[in-house]
Protein backbone atom coordinates (compact mmCIF):
# COMPACT_ATOMS: atom_id res chain seq x y z
CA UNK A 1 0.00 0.00 0.00
CA UNK A 2 2.81 1.91 1.25
CA UNK A 3 4.51 1.50 -2.70
CA UNK A 4 1.04 2.02 -4.31
CA UNK A 5 0.82 5.76 -2.66
CA UNK A 6 3.97 6.19 -3.66
CA UNK A 7 3.90 5.73 -7.42
CA UNK A 8 0.89 8.05 -7.17
CA UNK A 9 3.26 10.70 -5.70
CA UNK A 10 5.80 10.16 -8.06
CA UNK A 11 3.93 10.15 -10.88
CA UNK A 12 2.32 13.36 -10.08
CA UNK A 13 5.44 14.99 -9.23
CA UNK A 14 7.45 14.22 -12.00
CA UNK A 15 4.77 15.22 -14.41
CA UNK A 16 4.29 18.37 -12.60
CA UNK A 17 7.88 19.12 -12.93
CA UNK A 18 7.76 18.60 -16.46
CA UNK A 19 4.77 20.88 -17.23
CA UNK A 20 5.32 23.75 -14.49
CA UNK A 21 7.51 25.80 -17.10
CA UNK A 22 6.18 24.73 -20.61
CA UNK A 23 7.32 26.34 -22.76
CA UNK A 24 6.93 26.34 -26.93
CA UNK A 25 10.16 25.29 -27.86
CA UNK A 26 10.47 22.50 -24.76
CA UNK A 27 13.27 21.62 -22.28
CA UNK A 28 14.54 18.23 -21.93
CA UNK A 29 12.16 17.83 -18.81
CA UNK A 30 9.12 18.98 -20.90
CA UNK A 31 10.08 16.99 -24.06
CA UNK A 32 10.51 13.67 -22.37
CA UNK A 33 6.95 14.35 -20.51
CA UNK A 34 5.30 15.32 -23.77
CA UNK A 35 6.86 12.13 -25.41
CA UNK A 36 4.96 9.78 -22.64
CA UNK A 37 2.01 11.93 -22.92
CA UNK A 38 1.96 11.71 -26.81
CA UNK A 39 2.89 8.14 -27.41
CA UNK A 40 -0.35 7.00 -24.99
CA UNK A 41 -2.37 9.62 -26.85
CA UNK A 42 -1.27 8.99 -30.33
CA UNK A 43 0.10 5.28 -30.14
CA UNK A 44 -2.80 3.90 -28.05
CA UNK A 45 -5.87 5.90 -27.98
CA UNK A 46 -5.89 7.52 -31.26
CA UNK A 47 -4.99 4.54 -33.10
CA UNK A 48 -6.93 2.51 -31.39
CA UNK A 49 -10.50 3.56 -30.70
CA UNK A 50 -10.41 5.98 -33.26
CA UNK A 51 -10.09 10.26 -34.53
CA UNK A 52 -13.34 11.26 -33.24
CA UNK A 53 -13.75 9.55 -29.54
CA UNK A 54 -9.96 9.26 -28.18
CA UNK A 55 -9.79 12.38 -26.64
CA UNK A 56 -11.95 11.93 -23.86
CA UNK A 57 -10.68 8.24 -22.53
CA UNK A 58 -6.76 9.86 -23.12
CA UNK A 59 -6.41 10.87 -19.10
CA UNK A 60 -7.63 7.75 -17.96
CA UNK A 61 -5.07 5.86 -20.30
CA UNK A 62 -2.13 7.99 -19.11
CA UNK A 63 -3.13 7.39 -15.78
CA UNK A 64 -3.44 3.85 -16.21
CA UNK A 65 -0.22 3.62 -18.43
CA UNK A 66 1.88 5.61 -15.63
CA UNK A 67 0.40 4.13 -12.46
CA UNK A 68 1.48 0.53 -14.26
CA UNK A 69 4.34 1.09 -15.21
CA UNK A 70 5.83 3.37 -12.13
CA UNK A 71 4.42 0.56 -9.59
CA UNK A 72 6.46 -1.98 -12.06
CA UNK A 73 9.83 -0.62 -12.06
CA UNK A 74 9.39 -0.95 -7.90
CA UNK A 75 10.71 -4.32 -8.62
CA UNK A 76 14.30 -2.91 -10.17
CA UNK A 77 14.86 -0.18 -7.75
CA UNK A 78 17.39 -1.72 -4.72
CA UNK A 79 16.07 -1.83 -1.28
CA UNK A 80 12.14 -1.83 -2.31
CA UNK A 81 12.58 -4.84 -5.22
CA UNK A 82 9.09 -5.70 -5.04
CA UNK A 83 6.85 -4.75 -8.24
CA UNK A 84 3.13 -3.73 -7.41
CA UNK A 85 1.61 -5.39 -9.46
CA UNK A 86 3.11 -8.93 -8.27
CA UNK A 87 0.45 -8.90 -5.62
CA UNK A 88 -3.14 -9.91 -7.25
CA UNK A 89 -5.50 -7.46 -5.70
CA UNK A 90 -4.00 -4.54 -7.81
CA UNK A 91 -4.32 -5.96 -10.87
CA UNK A 92 -8.10 -7.00 -10.12
CA UNK A 93 -8.56 -3.56 -9.30
CA UNK A 94 -7.25 -2.32 -12.23
CA UNK A 95 -8.89 -4.75 -14.44
CA UNK A 96 -12.28 -3.99 -12.66
CA UNK A 97 -12.21 -0.23 -13.54
CA UNK A 98 -11.33 -0.95 -17.30
CA UNK A 99 -14.73 -2.97 -17.13
CA UNK A 100 -16.68 -0.92 -15.59
CA UNK A 101 -15.46 1.61 -18.41
CA UNK A 102 -16.15 -0.20 -21.14
CA UNK A 103 -19.12 -1.52 -20.32
CA UNK A 104 -20.63 1.52 -19.24
CA UNK A 105 -19.32 3.70 -22.31
CA UNK A 106 -20.82 0.65 -24.32
CA UNK A 107 -24.31 0.85 -22.50
CA UNK A 108 -24.40 4.93 -22.74
CA UNK A 109 -23.64 4.98 -26.88
CA UNK A 110 -25.97 1.68 -27.33
CA UNK A 111 -28.32 0.99 -24.60
CA UNK A 112 -28.94 -1.14 -22.48
CA UNK A 113 -29.87 -3.96 -25.08
CA UNK A 114 -28.40 -2.57 -28.16
CA UNK A 115 -25.03 -3.21 -26.31
CA UNK A 116 -25.95 -6.82 -25.49
CA UNK A 117 -26.55 -7.05 -29.22
CA UNK A 118 -23.72 -5.70 -29.90
CA UNK A 119 -21.31 -7.43 -27.80
CA UNK A 120 -23.17 -10.85 -28.34
CA UNK A 121 -24.39 -10.99 -31.84
CA UNK A 122 -21.74 -11.01 -34.62
CA UNK A 123 -22.07 -8.72 -37.57
CA UNK A 124 -23.48 -10.32 -40.61
CA UNK A 125 -24.13 -13.95 -38.69
CA UNK A 126 -27.49 -15.38 -38.93
CA UNK A 127 -29.13 -18.58 -38.27
CA UNK A 128 -29.60 -21.38 -35.79
CA UNK A 129 -25.41 -20.51 -34.76
CA UNK A 130 -26.29 -17.42 -33.26
CA UNK A 131 -27.70 -20.48 -30.30
CA UNK A 132 -23.76 -20.98 -30.35
CA UNK A 133 -22.37 -18.04 -30.69
CA UNK A 134 -24.23 -15.84 -28.28
CA UNK A 135 -23.38 -17.35 -25.35
CA UNK A 136 -19.74 -17.93 -26.33
CA UNK A 137 -19.65 -14.22 -27.15
CA UNK A 138 -20.92 -13.09 -24.05
CA UNK A 139 -18.78 -14.92 -22.24
CA UNK A 140 -15.82 -13.92 -23.72
CA UNK A 141 -16.34 -10.11 -24.40
CA UNK A 142 -18.58 -9.32 -21.02
CA UNK A 143 -16.86 -11.87 -18.12
CA UNK A 144 -13.64 -13.37 -18.96
CA UNK A 145 -11.70 -9.82 -19.74
CA UNK A 146 -11.16 -8.41 -16.33
CA UNK A 147 -9.66 -11.84 -15.74
CA UNK A 148 -7.64 -11.96 -18.88
CA UNK A 149 -6.53 -8.60 -18.00
CA UNK A 150 -5.72 -8.94 -14.11
CA UNK A 151 -3.92 -12.68 -14.62
CA UNK A 152 -2.01 -11.45 -17.69
CA UNK A 153 -0.04 -8.73 -15.80
CA UNK A 154 0.09 -10.19 -12.24
CA UNK A 155 1.74 -13.48 -13.51
CA UNK A 156 4.08 -12.07 -15.98
CA UNK A 157 5.50 -9.96 -12.56
CA UNK A 158 5.19 -12.38 -9.94
CA UNK A 159 7.28 -14.49 -12.26
CA UNK A 160 9.80 -11.85 -13.05
CA UNK A 161 10.21 -11.15 -9.10
CA UNK A 162 10.52 -14.78 -8.54
CA UNK A 163 13.13 -15.45 -11.28
CA UNK A 164 15.23 -12.76 -9.75
CA UNK A 165 14.71 -14.16 -6.48
CA UNK A 166 15.84 -17.35 -7.58
CA UNK A 167 19.21 -16.69 -9.03
CA UNK A 168 20.19 -14.15 -6.27
CA UNK A 169 19.48 -16.36 -3.33
CA UNK A 170 20.95 -19.40 -5.36
CA UNK A 171 24.34 -17.14 -6.25
CA UNK A 172 24.62 -16.46 -2.62
CA UNK A 173 24.48 -20.26 -1.35
CA UNK A 174 26.34 -20.97 -4.37
CA UNK A 175 28.84 -18.84 -3.10
CA UNK A 176 28.85 -19.55 0.89
CA UNK A 177 27.87 -23.06 1.39
CA UNK A 178 28.40 -25.24 -1.73
CA UNK A 179 30.60 -28.17 -2.04
CA UNK A 180 33.80 -28.15 -3.51
CA UNK A 181 34.20 -24.65 -3.17
CA UNK A 182 35.70 -23.84 -6.57
CA UNK A 183 32.49 -25.06 -8.69
CA UNK A 184 30.49 -23.09 -5.73
CA UNK A 185 32.34 -20.58 -6.55
CA UNK A 186 32.13 -20.69 -10.39
CA UNK A 187 28.55 -21.61 -10.66
CA UNK A 188 27.38 -18.29 -7.52
CA UNK A 189 28.94 -15.73 -10.29
CA UNK A 190 27.12 -17.32 -13.00
CA UNK A 191 23.58 -17.07 -11.17
CA UNK A 192 24.72 -13.67 -9.71
CA UNK A 193 25.32 -12.58 -13.85
CA UNK A 194 21.90 -14.42 -14.37
CA UNK A 195 20.22 -12.49 -12.42
CA UNK A 196 21.68 -9.15 -13.80
CA UNK A 197 20.54 -10.32 -17.07
CA UNK A 198 17.11 -11.70 -15.96
CA UNK A 199 16.98 -7.63 -14.47
CA UNK A 200 17.60 -6.07 -17.56
CA UNK A 201 14.68 -8.20 -19.11
CA UNK A 202 12.82 -7.51 -16.17
CA UNK A 203 12.66 -4.34 -16.88
CA UNK A 204 11.74 -4.55 -21.24
CA UNK A 205 8.58 -6.87 -19.84
CA UNK A 206 7.46 -4.20 -17.15
CA UNK A 207 7.08 -1.24 -19.83
CA UNK A 208 5.67 -3.67 -22.05
CA UNK A 209 2.95 -4.85 -19.92
CA UNK A 210 2.46 -1.25 -19.05
CA UNK A 211 1.73 -0.63 -22.90
CA UNK A 212 -0.18 -4.23 -23.07
CA UNK A 213 -3.05 -3.49 -20.22
CA UNK A 214 -3.25 0.53 -21.64
CA UNK A 215 -3.58 -0.79 -25.23
CA UNK A 216 -6.42 -3.85 -24.07
CA UNK A 217 -8.07 -1.26 -21.88
CA UNK A 218 -8.12 1.09 -25.12
CA UNK A 219 -9.26 -2.24 -28.07
CA UNK A 220 -11.94 -2.90 -25.21
CA UNK A 221 -13.59 1.23 -24.95
CA UNK A 222 -13.08 1.39 -28.97
CA UNK A 223 -15.09 -2.16 -29.13
CA UNK A 224 -17.96 -0.81 -26.93
CA UNK A 225 -18.25 2.08 -28.49
CA UNK A 226 -17.91 1.26 -32.30
CA UNK A 227 -20.70 1.02 -34.26
CA UNK A 228 -20.01 -1.92 -36.15
CA UNK A 229 -18.79 -5.49 -34.17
Amino acid sequence: MVLVVLSAVIAFGLFYAMSRKAAVVPGRLQFAGEYVYDFVRNSIARDTIGSHDYMRFVPLLFTIFLFVLVNNFFGVIPLIQFPTMSHIGYTTALALITWLVYNTVGVLKHGFFGYLKHQTVPSGITGPILIALVPLEFFSNIIVRPFTLALRLFATMFAGHLLLILFSLGGEFLLLHFEPRILGIGSGLFSFLMAIGVSFLDMLVMFLQAYVFTLLTAMYIGSAIAEEH
